[in-house]
């Protein structure tokens, strides 16, 4: 299955594929594409961002443009949800679906939500509905089929707020948490302290360290941490840049410090990553 959407005019892209043909499989590869990856049978082994994942029976994965994703071609039961930011773009729609810093850009690891067979069964009834609207070729096509994907979106944010944020975040520290994870997204190659990102909110460090904490959230500096080493691991095994064109990259004036940074959070230096990957 690979049913295609293409709007010429505006370049927006939409695709719903199981992966069972070659040219699926190339849309992994794509630059600007969000990966919405449901196993709806099964389980199937995967690499994210260099990282082995099991994706189990009624999961879903949300991945970013930034996300390497590398699917085997005799993988089965997986059903994935490909778009780019021309066809709906999450940061100028966030008062419509909220999913930025939640689905997209809330972590440096692309988050999974498990479904109960209720929700299962949610799913693969927006499935067919995508289905027939495939079908339909009209002018407004491109407009029903965003309308199915907030659905989908809008759905898949209050699970994530159920089941993986604690209860006892109120909307005001939910939306600074979000805005905290997008500013992060926007500014982790330039800033790298708490402090940094505290004054763009109009809070202190400690404010945010002891709101992270009290709700089991990763610290401040910790989601800093690892936004940045995401990145450089992706430059290193994607990228011909030298260790030292990395470093610059990522706001480090002397290659050392980059170099320093990275072995303290990955264990090995960034040319022997290079090397391993």
């Amino acid at each position: 299955m690979k049913l295609d959407y293409h709007n010429i005019k505006a370049e927006g892209k939409f695709t719903i594929t199981n992966f069972q043909c070659g040219p699926s499989l190339n849309l992994l590869k794509e630059d600007g594409m969000y990966k919405i990856i449901w196993c709806n049978k099964g389980e199937q082994e995967m690499m994210v961002d260099g990282y082995d994942l099991l994706l189990k029976q009624n999961q879903v994965l949300f991945c970013t443009p930034n996300n390497i994703v590398e699917v085997p071609k005799n993988n089965q039961g997986l059903i994935a949800f490909v778009f780019n930011r021309e066809f709906y773009c999450i940061q100028h729609n966030d008062e419509e679906v909220s999913c930025n810093g939640l689905l997209f850009y809330g972590s440096s690891t692309a988050p999974v939500i498990s479904l109960s067979d209720k929700q299962s069964r949610s799913f693969e009834a927006m499935l067919l509905l995508f289905q027939e609207e495939f079908e339909t070729k009209d002018r407004i096509q491109g407009e029903m089929l965003r309308t199915l994907l907030k659905r989908m979106l809008i759905t898949s944010t209050r699970l994530l707020k159920e089941n993986g944020l604690s209860e006892e975040l109120s909307i005001k520290q939910l939306d600074l948490f979000r805005q905290y994870n997008i500013l992060v997204e926007q500014h982790f190659k330039e800033n790298h302290q708490v402090s940094d990102y505290a004054a763009m909110l109009y809070k202190s460090p400690k404010t945010l360290s002891n709101l992270f904490k009290k709700n089991n959230l990763k610290s401040p500096l910790q989601i800093i941490n690892e936004r940045i080493v995401v990145e450089a691991k992706r430059l290193l095994r994607n990228s011909q840049h030298s260790a030292e064109e990395i470093a610059f990259e990522l706001g480090y004036n002397e290659a050392s410090h980059f170099s320093k940074f990275f072995k303290k959070h990955v264990g090995i230096s960034p040319l022997q990553y290079r090397k391993d990957h």
